[in-house]
């Protein structure tokens, strides 16, 4: 890939995997031999992608111990959130002020991934900077989801994404973005779904379609059904 930095975000309590979560960061829950994390470094590094940074908060020297004894064979930053927790799009704009890099590749450990990505990552990768995009999601049918339960984000025409009162299409925790779109944030806690909203106004949200199964430890129902 093009992209020299990919993004994981590591800092949420997971409440809805309590009690699991109680003792245990979400992103070290273990399915399949694989904690959630290390799964999606993995594949992080066969993207060929030279760093990755990680954001942390609750929980947070669980993670930064693991990592240091996992020793993969990649650059790995771990950034703590700091004395409050970021939320989702705060914590990204926390970890990209820390890089020289403009774009890039953010993942959360949450979604099951697998080698059968490999290929929709590095098409989503050609068509973002082909059409010069400041955010493309990756996202699913819902009729492709393991979890029956969930409700589409968005609504996706050709690649452009917008919200209406039925939506058909699931965000999978995959996008790339740049950092022009946070060049008017002044705040540092907030959600990435502001960012979301303020592009779809402006008709410059878009997406790019996976066609794989899309797996999600949503709660303790479905890490239960996949153990």
């Amino acid at each position: 890939m093009n992209i020299n930095t990919a993004l994981i975000l590591c800092a949420g309590y997971g409440k809805r995997l309590n009690p699991l979560t109680l003792k245990t960061p979400k992103p070290l829950l273990k399915l399949n031999d694989f904690t959630l994390l290390e799964n999606t470094i993995n594949l992080i590094i066969k993207l060929n992608i030279k760093k990755i940074k990680l954001n942390t908060y609750y929980l947070q020297d669980q993670i930064k111990e693991f990592v240091e004894k996992k020793n993969f064979k990649t650059e790995i930053e771990i950034i703590n959130d700091g004395e409050k927790i970021l939320d989702t799009g705060g914590g990204i704009f926390n970890l990209i002020k820390q890089s020289d890099d403009e774009d890039f590749l953010i993942l959360n450990p949450d979604t099951l991934w697998n080698s059968n990505y490999i290929n929709t990552f590095n098409e989503m990768e050609k068509y973002y900077f082909k059409n010069k995009l400041k955010n493309l999601l990756m996202v699913v049918n819902k009729d492709k989801s393991f979890d029956t339960r969930f409700k589409g984000d968005f609504s996706l025409n050709k690649n452009k994404l917008t919200k209406k009162i039925e939506n058909d299409f699931i965000y999978t925790g995959c996008q790339i973005i740049s950092k022009k779109v946070f060049q008017n944030i002044n705040s540092n806690i907030f959600s990435i779904s502001e960012i979301w909203n303020d592009l779809i106004y402006n008709q410059e949200l878009y997406g790019y379609e996976s066609l794989n199964e899309f797996i999600h430890l949503t709660d303790i129902e479905i890490f239960k059904k996949l153990n």
